[in-house]
C-alpha cells in the first residue's frame, strides 16, 4: 500500500482542482443596508447537457477515522460538485489531475485535511473521491448538477493508498 501525504486545504493548493469555498481570506462587500457582509463567488457552478441544471441537495456522510484507504476515484464530466460542511464536521479531500487520456494521474494524487469551515467545489471532470467525514456523521450542502445523461465515472486506482494523521 502506497502512502499518501495528508496536506492542510488551502485555495492556492486546490486551485487545479477547484475552489475552496471559506470566509478566511476571502473579498466581500456590505449588502443588506450593511448588516451582512457578502463573500462572492467562492465557486463556480458548471452545467452543460441541454437539460442539465444546477441544483441544491444535502449528504450525510458517514464517519470515518484514520488510517484511511483510498483504492478509487470518480468524476463528473457534466458538472462540478460543491461540499459544504453544516454540522462542524471536517472532512478528508483526495483529488488527482487527469492524464492526456482523461484517466487520472495516480502520480499527482493528493489528501487535503477540509476543516469543518472550509467547503471545496470540484470543478467538472475533476477526480476525487466520494465524501470522507471526519471522526463523526457529516451533514453537507451539495452544490451539483441534474438532469439526464451520464455524470458519474469511476476508476479503481492501481493500488491502495493509505492516510495516516498529520503529526
Amino acid at each position: 500500500m502506497a502512502q499518501l501525504v495528508l496536506e492542510a486545504l488551502s485555495k492556492e493548493a486546490f486551485a487545479p482542482f477547484g475552489d475552496v469555498i471559506e470566509i478566511e481570506g476571502s473579498d466581500w462587500f456590505p449588502i443588506n443596508n450593511g448588516s451582512t457582509q457578502r463573500y462572492h463567488k467562492l465557486g463556480m457552478v458548471e452545467v452543460v447537457g441541454e437539460d442539465g441544471l444546477p441544483a441544491i441537495s444535502m449528504a450525510r456522510g458517514a464517519a470515518f477515522d484514520f488510517p484511511l484507504s483510498i483504492s478509487m476515484l470518480e468524476r463528473h464530466p457534466l458538472g462540478s460538485q460543491s461540499f459544504i460542511p453544516c454540522n462542524g464536521v471536517p472532512f478528508i479531500v483526495v483529488v488527482a489531475p487527469s492524464l492526456p487520456n482523461g484517466l487520472p494521474d495516480e502520480s499527482g494524487l493528493r489528501a487535503f485535511h477540509a476543516y469543518s469551515d472550509q467547503g471545496v467545489n470540484y470543478r467538472r471532470g475533476c477526480w476525487h473521491h466520494p465524501l470522507i467525514s471526519l471522526g463523526r456523521e457529516g451533514d453537507f450542502i451539495v452544490v451539483d448538477r441534474v438532469g439526464s445523461g451520464h455524470n458519474c465515472d469511476e476508476f479503481a486506482l492501481s493500488t491502495s493508498y493509505r492516510i495516516e494523521a498529520a503529526s
